[in-house]
């Protein structure tokens, strides 16, 4: 159970000073989401990746009594940085600016913090668990990180070929804001050859894994329920970690 508290379900930065004080506890749980800013097909918006877990943590904020801190939009980008208008940071840049984050957080008498991404590049993934690694190593942090998308594709719900900016994101962005979903893209594959590292990944892939025209509200709001329930379970589990 969540600890009675006014600011129950609430963003941090909607909070007053004083509120954000005496809402703080030992067992009070600070989420923190980061998406990034990249081309999603030609169908859905740059900032899919931090649009979709904003969605699902109001729902868990709410379930939890969880604070839910302000989204970082950029992030690591590696096969999507050549198409227009994907914009990011250096795997240095974010690990630092989120571990400095995290020490303010500490400072500020934070003790449990969940780190969700909808962005799951594993360069990226990895910055944000090496910045959670250094601040859990200095022995006053409780620390989960993770991408909204590792629940998904551990559910078994994804079919295989399907990935980014395919139905799955689509079918959430539906739900999220579908007045920002333009249409879709043609079904798309990842022809990277293996193991290759490559300049330019655009004549191998065009930003899109599966096919966005199966794409559905229901199923996105599968995703959603499936997703809410995952993240409140493991905000229970960090409030209770020693």
């Amino acid at each position: 159970m969540a600890p009675p508290s006014d600011s129950r379900g609430m963003r941090l930065d909607d909070l007053t000073s004083e509120e954000f004080a005496s809402s703080v506890r030992p067992d009070t749980v600070v989420i923190l989401p980061i998406g990034s800013i990249e081309a999603h097909g030609r169908h859905l918006p740059l900032g899919s990746d931090p649009i979709q877990p904003m969605h699902a943590l109001a729902q868990v904020a709410e379930r939890t009594g969880a604070l839910v801190a302000p989204p970082i939009p950029y992030g690591v980008l590696t096969s999507t940085r050549p198409f227009p208008s994907s914009i990011g940071v250096s795997f240095d840049a974010l690990r630092a600016f989120v571990r400095d984050l995290l020490r303010d957080l500490v400072r500020q008498g934070v003790r449990r913090v969940m780190i969700v991404s909808g962005h799951a590049a594993g360069a990226h993934l990895a910055a944000l668990r090496e910045a959670a690694q250094e601040v859990v190593d200095e022995g006053s942090l409780r620390a989960t990180v993770l991408s909204d998308y590792d629940l998904i594709y551990a559910s078994g719900l994804v079919p295989e070929g399907e990935g980014h900016a395919g139905m799955a994101e689509t079918s959430r962005l539906l739900v999220h804001r579908p007045d920002l979903v333009k249409g879709v893209s043609p079904k798309g594959e990842n022809r990277t050859p293996p193991y290759a590292v490559v300049a330019d990944a655009r004549p191998y892939w065009p930003s899109v894994t599966g096919d966005p025209s199966k794409a559905t509200k229901d199923y996105g709001q599968e995703l959603d329920r499936l997703i809410v329930d995952g993240l409140a379970r493991l905000v229970d589990e960090l409030r209770r970690r020693p």
